[in-house]
């Protein structure tokens, strides 16, 4: 549509207007006093807006149109506009800017007004700052055409069609933050995957199928193990469904896109059903444990824990890629586990130098409550940009049913979302209502992607909803009446989308009940089979671990023989404690190493620090790897360590233990790690269960540092 303000906002006239505000920035007396009243209104939107028709302030645009190329040239004087054509224009160069202020709010809080609850307890329509009128569109406004340069892709577009995309982008059932990201890029990369098809996706009839057998499978276990086992607790994921497809989808997409390791963190919430669903740990083997018999054979001890905290281990092909999985077990301290899965990560990333962090992916589910509360979650996510600990991102996925036990969030967090702690390493967050299922695959799937594109931590919100108790043995309504009496009128997720299938022709009402009678049906045939069976296997004692035996009682308690040959240790001995010609080494550490020099020789005094540095290095030379780390570990909190040589003279470092043999020794790592205990100590705990011919220590700062670490060593 042509018409006099298609170019306002476009090429040299945006620069004008930036340049406009940036003189009135110095001296508002400086431009028109019409101008003057248009920027005397802006808010900190409105200049965001404006900042970036500017341009970054490292590469400011190089046109200049307000009479003058250069500052050092004369001024030219523009020729005077008639009255009417400047009123058209100044007016057309405000709808520009009032509309792409209000695109770029919808973009911040867009989430506000968006349909997350699937109960619709709490009411979301209505945002100031959303409202079309805080712009200056009143309705008489609405559907007249207004420049927007190709935001959102289209040149021009009316106040009402602007808005209905919008909301179709950012106010459905799923909301997205991204704006507080400070790389421009992965912001970038956001914004046009999501507006580029409306933030939704447009699923195939074998797709939507698919899910709908996920969200079968996920309904009927639990239903099944209700009739079945009525009472037993068993934290069912009724009401979060959806967490299946979406985990499915996370798997899938991951493979496609070169991830060939998944390690799976969660807590008891859904886990019986995640291992059935996504492990394919066989139902008649669930349906035995829960008949009271053992989980392991005979032959192998197992943890003696409870069903709903126990791990294990499968091998999946999605598309022809094929994906280990490994579902790490939990205790009952909630998001313990978080760090013990990245640690198992980045240990596997190195035994196979996957120095990208592209081929082994974490992925952690987490209750809102304990998302928001447990001081495990921000110690575990300052390590995920750390040298030492950096997995190449991590996906969370909240499975947020709106309570915790019986404490309303309002009680539970001082912060609008659960995820509101994950703002602090600048991950994308996106809020997703657990009634849509396709809305959740549909993040699931972009959340996957960001992850491989920019290797960062990224978060799924999942509203949802606990049809149950805390436990299957629980009364919710003592607490939470109002809640109860809601989700119990509440259609489940299945029968919902069943409905949307059947409506838009994907099945039929009959094909759809059919698909659940099938799997009815496997599953009383794996329960009445469960009465005689065995387990035959246990995996944990594979992999890595294969040629490993357990000691018996016996073993245990008999005295080895570690000692290394003195001609090993001499060896070892004048190889750390040489400077070598490359750096320059403070003096007290060069007098500091003449003294171990001294203690090698006479045999005798030899201190702590040189009797453990002789450790570590005949371990490496013997092809133990030995990774250590803690709080100032490299240069020992006593000054006493110094495996780390730090050059005077430039930023070069040497590492004394990693020059004995280079061609032929192990791998030594040392870690300076965050100020804290806990995580630090979960996560060295993890890389030592994928790696069992490395020596993995953590060093408490001072002994009773390891106090805030104890829930770590309990479990």
């Amino acid at each position: 549509m042509a018409s006099s303000f298609d170019s306002i906002l476009n090429g040299t006239n945006a620069t004008y207007i930036a340049e406009l505000y940036s003189r009135y920035l110095e001296d508002n007396n400086s431009v028109d006093a019409s101008w003057a009243e248009v920027f005397e209104g802006f808010d900190d939107e409105n200049r965001a807006v404006m900042d970036e028709l500017q341009g970054a302030s490292w590469a400011p645009s190089g046109n200049k149109v307000i009479g003058h190329a250069d500052e050092d040239d004369a001024p030219v004087k523009a020729k005077p506009a008639g009255k009417a054509s400047a009123d058209s224009n100044r007016q057309d160069i405000i709808d520009s800017l009032s509309a792409r202020m209000m695109i770029r709010v919808y973009r911040v809080r867009g989430h506000l007004i968006a349909n997350f609850d699937p109960l619709g307890i709490e009411g979301r329509d209505y945002h100031s700052e959303l409202d079309p009128k805080t712009y200056g569109f009143e309705e008489a406004d609405m559907d007249r055409p207004i420049f927007i340069n190709n935001v959102l892709g289209l040149e021009t577009a009316t106040p009402r069609e602007i808005l209905a995309i919008l909301r179709e982008t950012y106010c459905g059932s799923t909301g997205v933050e991204f704006m507080h990201i400070s790389e421009p890029e992965e912001r970038t990369w956001i914004q046009d995957r999501i507006e580029g098809i409306r933030n939704h996706t447009h699923f195939t009839p074998e797709g939507k199928k698919a899910i709908y057998q996920r969200l079968i499978e996920a309904e009927g276990f639990e239903a099944f193990l209700q009739v079945k086992h009525t009472g037993t607790k068993r934290f069912g994921l009724d009401g979060g469904e959806s967490m299946i497809p979406a985990l499915e989808q996370i798997l899938k997409r991951g493979a496609q896109l070169g991830i060939q390791d998944i390690v799976i963190g969660m807590p008891h919430r859904g886990r019986l059903n995640v291992l059935t669903s996504i492990m394919r740990k066989p139902y008649i083997n669930m349906f035995a444990e829960f008949q009271g018999m053992a989980s392991n054979p005979d032959d192998v001890q197992g943890s003696g824990d409870v069903k709903y905290h126990l791990g294990t281990s499968d091998d999946r092909e999605f598309d022809g890629h094929n994906v280990h999985l490994s579902l790490q077990p939990n205790p009952s301290h909630l998001e313990a586990v978080n760090p013990v899965v990245i640690g198992k990560v980045r240990s596997k990333q190195n035994l196979i130098n996957d120095e990208e962090r592209s081929r082994v992916m974490g992925v952690l589910m987490h209750g809102d409550a304990a998302f928001a509360g447990q001081g495990l979650v921000p110690e575990t996510l300052d390590m995920s940009q750390l040298r030492g600990y950096r997995v190449g991102g991590t996906i969370h996925l909240i499975v947020n049913n709106q309570i915790g036990f019986t404490t309303m969030p309002a009680h539970s967090r001082s912060s609008p979302y659960p995820s509101d702690i994950a703002k602090g390493i600048a991950a994308p967050i996106f809020h997703v209502n657990g009634d849509d299922p396709e809305a959740v695959v549909h993040v699931a799937r972009i959340a996957t992607e960001f992850r491989q594109e920019f290797k960062r931590d990224v978060v799924i919100d999942m509203f949802c909803y606990r049809r149950h108790g805390h436990n299957e043995g629980d009364e919710p309504m003592f607490t939470q009446p109002m809640m109860y009496k809601t989700i119990a009128k509440h259609p489940t997720t299945l029968t919902l989308y069943g409905q949307q299938l059947v409506k838009d022709g994907t099945l039929t009402a009959e094909g759809a009940q059919g698909m659940i009678d099938d799997f009815n049906a496997l599953l009383e045939a794996d329960f009445q089979a469960a009465q005689t069976y065995k387990p035959n296997k246990a995996d944990w004692l594979e992999g890595h671990w294969q040629g490993l035996v357990q000691l018996s009682e016996e073993e245990e308690h008999h005295e080895h023989d570690t000692s290394a040959p003195i001609e090993l240790l001499k060896e070892v001995g004048e190889s750390i404690s040489r400077v070598p010609d490359s750096i320059t080494a403070h003096s007290k550490i060069v007098r500091q190493l003449k003294a171990k020099q001294k203690m090698l020789e006479a045999g005798t005094k030899i201190d702590w620090a040189l009797a453990e540095a002789l450790a570590f290095g005949t371990l490496l030379v013997e092809g133990t790897r030995v990774r250590l780390s803690g709080q100032d570990a490299g240069r020992g909190t006593f000054s006493h360590r110094h495996c780390v040589l730090h050059d005077q003279d430039s930023d070069k470092k040497y590492f004394p233990l990693s020059e004995i043999d280079p061609s032929k020794q192990a791998k030594f790592e040392v870690m300076d790690s965050p100020l804290s205990e806990a995580a630090v100590l979960g996560f060295e705990y993890g890389y030592s269960l994928n790696d069992p011919h490395s020596l993995v220590l953590w060093e408490a700062q001072f002994g009773d540092f390891a106090n805030t670490a104890q829930g770590i060593i309990d479990q």
